[in-house]
């Protein structure tokens, strides 16, 4: 079993790098992002207090993430046996904590976090970009400028709680996509648990 949270700021690549990592290890994708933006889609209760935050460029609260992510990984123990690979969780320390609670809950832990490493002029213009083609509601500049503020303000203190767990693994997030996946590989491949 292998559990990976790939962090990065958003536009960091952690998507690319995912769908690469579920097809090398076999691993179960949650992505928070795709959770909410399906549950925001489809109109349900969470989707719509979801989408109060997300349209401001806000961090959906703690409580609200974890009964999402607890729900994700109790319905599909199946999918989840090789092991998950967390995108866009934990965000804050608190979920840093509340993650490795649950894990430990069902029996196992948190074996890496692969940090995504992107100058932040970089990661506008490929966020951008991703608006233009997809038509992402939430990638306009305006909204663009406070995720990042809130990245920096909120998310960026967990590259040092999982650094002193010793379970950081920083790659380039710039240049070539196969590099990149290289390089988080070789991480993993390499750890010590």
């Amino acid at each position: 079993m292998l559990n990976i949270v790939i962090f990065g700021a958003p536009g960091s690549g952690k998507g690319t790098q995912s769908e690469r990592l579920i097809k090398e290890y076999g691993l179960h994708h949650i992505s928070t992002g795709e959770v909410l933006r399906d549950h925001i889609a489809r109109g349900t209760e969470l989707g719509q207090i979801a989408d109060g935050y997300i349209s401001k460029g806000q961090l959906i609260p703690d409580e609200l993430m974890i009964r999402v992510l607890a729900s994700v990984l109790d319905e599909n123990p199946e999918k989840t046996a090789a092991g998950v690979i967390f995108d866009g969780f934990p965000r804050t320390i608190p979920q840093a904590e509340a993650l490795s609670k649950m894990l430990e809950e069902r029996g196992t832990e948190l074996h890496a976090v692969v940090g995504l490493e992107v100058p932040e002029e970089e990661l506008v213009k490929r966020m951008l970009k991703r608006g233009q083609e997809s038509g992402r509601a939430d990638d306009n500049l305006d909204t663009i400028v406070r995720r990042l503020k809130v990245y920096h303000e909120q998310t960026s203190p967990l590259r040092d709680f999982y650094k002193k767990e010793g379970s950081y693994h920083p790659v380039d997030g710039t240049g070539d996509m196969d590099r990149i996946f290289a390089d988080i590989k070789t991480h993993l491949d390499n750890r010590k648990d």
